[in-house]
C-alpha cells in the first residue's frame, strides 16, 4: 500500500506517519487497491475555512453531510492526523482523503408492490406505504423498501453501502409519503446536495391532538438524542443540530388539528418533536404523544408533497403522494372534512 520511502522523500513532501505523495499527485484523485485516494494543500485563500467546508469547496462532487462522515469515519487526515469536521485549515496543510470502496449490495430483492409515481434511467419517485420498513437492520432482514427496489431495479446507488441501496432520504415506518430513489451515484451525489443545501421542498400532513392557539407559525428548535431515553430525540438545551418546521393549520375541530408541515431541515423525527414541543403530538404517536396517541394504529403523518431538481435535465420536479386510506378516515372525524 506504501509508495518506496526513499523515492517519495525526493519527489514530495514527506509527512509524519503518512503516505508521502509526489507533487503530481497532489489536488488529483488516485486509485489504490479499490479506494480512491485525493490529496489537497491548503492554499491562502481558504485558511481559516473549517475542514469540512474546505473540502466541500475543493470537492464538488461530495455533499458536505457525505464528507462529514468521511471525517468522523477516520477516511480523512489533517497533517496525518485524524481531524473533526470543525477543524480550522492553516496555509499549507495537507488533507488527504480516502474515499472507501463502495460495498457490496447484500440484501437480496423481493417481489412486492410499489406504487411508483415517476421513473427514468436515473431515479425513481414513489408512494412508501405506512408500516414499510426503509431497508434491512436489526430485526428486518427481509420485506423492507429495499428488498422490493431490488427486485424492480436492475441498479441502484451503491453510496449508501450494502444496506441502503438508493436511498437517499428516509421516512419513519409508520410514516407514508412521497420518497426518491437514486439508481446512480451521480445522481444520489446530487440529490443528497438539494438536501444538504436545503433546496428541497418537503411538505408534510399531520393529523395533531388539539388546536394550536396560532394557524401558522414557525417552530425553529435544535434537536438532540434525549439524555436519557436514547430511542428519542428532543428539543437540544445545549448542543443539537439545527431543525426548523413551518406549520399551518388547515382544519382544525373535535380535539384535533390537520396541519400542513413545511420542512426547512431534515432531521430525525423532526416534525414529531417539533409538534410534541408545541403541546400538540402526532396523533397515533406512541413514542412521543403519550395519553394523546390515542387509538390510532400508527403514527397520523403523511410526506405529501416533494419537489427538487432533477440532476441530469436540471427540470424542477414536483410530486405529490396521495392521502392513504387510514388517513383519510382520520381526518373525517374532524368536523367539515370530507
Amino acid at each position: 500500500m506504501a509508495l518506496d520511502s526513499d523515492s517519495a522523500s525526493s519527489r514530495g513532501r514527506q509527512l509524519r506517519g503518512v503516505l508521502a505523495l509526489p507533487e503530481e499527485l497532489v489536488g488529483r484523485a488516485w486509485p489504490l487497491q479499490g479506494l480512491v485516494m485525493i490529496a489537497l494543500n491548503v492554499a491562502p485563500a481558504r485558511a481559516g475555512l473549517r475542514l469540512d467546508r474546505f473540502l466541500a469547496v475543493e470537492l464538488t462532487d461530495f455533499s458536505r453531510a457525505r464528507l462529514q462522515t468521511l471525517i468522523r469515519g477516520g477516511f480523512v487526515r489533517l497533517n496525518g492526523k485524524p481531524p473533526r469536521p470543525r477543524d480550522l485549515v492553516r496555509t499549507g496543510d495537507m488533507v488527504e482523503l480516502t474515499e472507501p470502496a463502495l460495498e457490496k449490495i447484500e440484501a437480496q430483492p423481493e417481489q412486492m408492490p410499489l406504487e411508483i409515481l415517476f421513473e427514468d434511467n436515473d431515479l425513481l419517485v414513489l408512494n412508501k406505504p405506512a408500516g414499510l420498513v426503509m431497508h434491512p437492520g436489526a430485526g428486518h432482514q427481509q420485506h423492507t423498501l429495499v428488498n422490493a427496489l431490488l427486485a424492480h431495479c436492475q441498479n441502484l446507488s451503491g453510496i449508501g453501502g450494502r444496506e441502503r441501496p438508493g436511498i437517499v432520504h428516509r421516512l419513519d415506518k409508520e410514516t407514508s409519503g412521497v420518497l426518491v430513489v437514486a439508481k446512480n451515484d451521480s445522481t444520489h451525489r446530487d440529490l443528497s446536495k438539494q438536501f444538504a443545501a436545503r433546496t428541497m421542498q418537503k411538505i408534510y400532513l399531520a393529523l395533531v391532538a388539539g388546536i394550536p392557539r396560532k394557524s401558522s407559525g414557525v417552530i425553529d428548535k435544535a434537536i438532540a438524542r434525549h439524555p436519557v431515553h436514547r430511542q428519542r430525540m428532543s428539543i437540544a438545551r445545549r448542543q443539537g443540530r439545527t431543525a426548523k418546521t413551518e406549520y399551518r393549520v388547515l382544519r382544525a375541530g373535535a380535539g384535533m388539528s390537520l396541519l400542513e408541515c413545511t420542512l426547512h431541515s431534515g432531521r430525525t423525527h423532526q416534525i414529531r418533536v417539533h409538534l410534541h414541543h408545541l403541546a400538540h403530538p402526532v396523533l397515533g404517536d406512541k413514542l412521543y404523544g403519550g395519553k394523546h396517541a390515542g387509538t390510532f394504529p400508527r403514527q397520523m403523518l403523511h410526506a405529501w408533497k416533494l419537489a427538487f431538481r432533477h440532476p441530469r435535465t436540471s427540470e424542477v420536479m414536483t410530486f405529490e403522494a396521495p392521502v392513504p386510506a387510514d388517513f383519510a378516515e382520520a381526518m373525517r372525524q374532524i368536523p367539515g372534512a370530507s
